[in-house]
């Protein structure tokens, strides 16, 4: 019975796109949850499950956080009132936050990256952004040898086990 609840509960939660380089690219040292303002179509076209986030970054400019270059497929029922693919879209985030967001932007090297676009358990857009730091070459080199050694330990444990 307990179990039913919790299913019932995030029956609306849906990952839309999601930024899988972005590990890979970058350090993220914190992750925070914004809202995303949409247009109808835009709302219908991630209900159907066409968006991309992967080249996209966001932005402080003016006091306001943005997203940049994210694209959502157009929306074909949608001809007349339909959205531009890779408009700004503005990110929502408190006063407070958005003043954290700007501060470490503002320290060397560091930027903000989008790292997942879902639909959560209330069924409202949502946007997980990653405060980063870009990786060098190395620091790549250092996280696949270490993802491959991990994978040599687990094969040799089950081996023995």
């Amino acid at each position: 019975m307990g179990s039913m609840a919790k299913t019932d509960e995030n029956k609306n939660y849906k990952v839309i796109a999601e930024n899988r380089r972005a590990r890979f690219d970058y350090a993220i040292e914190d992750d925070l949850e914004v809202g995303i303002v949409l247009e109808g179509s835009e709302v219908k076209s991630l209900r159907v499950n066409s968006a991309n986030i992967a080249e996209s970054y966001a932005a402080v400019e003016d006091g306001e956080l943005w997203l940049v270059n994210g694209y959502i497929a157009p929306y074909e029922q949608a001809k007349t009132f339909g959205h531009e693919e890779r408009r700004r879209r503005k990110l929502l985030c408190s006063k407070k936050e958005l003043a954290r967001l700007w501060n470490d932007t503002q320290r060397k090297g560091m930027t903000i990256v989008p790292l997942v676009l879902y639909f959560n358990h209330r069924g409202i857009a949502k946007m997980k952004v990653g405060i980063a730091k870009g990786k060098k070459v190395h620091d790549k080199r250092a996280d696949t040898a270490k993802k491959d050694w991990n994978r040599q330990k687990q094969r040799l444990l089950k081996q023995q086990g």
